[in-house]
């Protein structure tokens, strides 16, 4: 299977290099973060694309000097809704009803439904849930960039308000995730680069129940 040798080639990659990746394959691993399913078809998160220097050295120091914001063609940050709001539930499923050619309502049943729901809960609970539906576009954001042979760091080591002040996303209703960065490892310099990927046992990992 083609995608557990891509799984098998990347690596959480320490050192980059500096060069700069296609536009035309950082946009299919954005396409593959678009695609991703998320709950209700709500799609309740963004993603900040970063390629200009002086933002990328901005963050760095909020990412707790880390290098491979700077060396890093491209981040990706992912933010996620900081709540739900009717506008927010709505839209979707308007979406949905002009590009399918549905009758107008057609799931306004379950929708009212969804928001009601959303109501019992807090923002925090809000942030929760859509945070988890940015970490499925992450996932795929991951992969397919394994299969371009395009490096990706998953970051979580960074200052959450201090990134969504400087980017901004307090103003959109909108709090930073995660990030992921993107590039070409350093060989020569990569500590982790040829190390064995190490992994839980999978007889450890499943549990069956058949």
């Amino acid at each position: 299977m083609r995608l557990l040798e891509d799984l098998n080639w990347r690596y959480a990659t320490k050192k980059m290099n500096g060069q700069a990746v296609e536009q035309a394959k950082v946009d299919q691993i954005i396409e593959a973060a678009r695609l991703a399913p998320t709950s209700s078809g709500l799609h309740p998160f963004k993603v900040i694309e970063i390629s200009n220097p002086a933002i990328k050295e901005k963050i760095q120091p909020i990412a707790f000097g880390q290098s491979q914001i700077v060396d890093a063609s491209h981040l990706l940050v992912f933010a996620a809704y900081d709540e739900y709001t009717k506008e927010r539930v709505d839209a979707p499923f308007l979406q949905q009803e002009i590009e399918r050619g549905l009758p107008q309502g057609f799931a306004n049943d379950y929708k009212n439904s969804l928001f009601e729901r959303f109501q019992t809960q807090t923002k925090e609970d809000h942030f929760n849930h859509a945070a988890r539906q940015a970490y499925i576009g992450f996932g795929l954001a991951i992969a397919a960039a394994a299969e371009l042979r395009v490096d990706a760091t998953p970051m979580e080591g960074f200052n959450n308000q201090l990134l969504d002040e400087l980017l901004g996303l307090d103003k959109l209703g909108l709090k930073s995730v995660t990030i992921l960065t993107l590039g070409y490892r350093d060989e020569q310099n990569d500590w982790l680069v040829n190390l064995k990927k190490v992994r839980v046992n999978k007889e450890d990992f499943v549990i069956s129940l058949n």
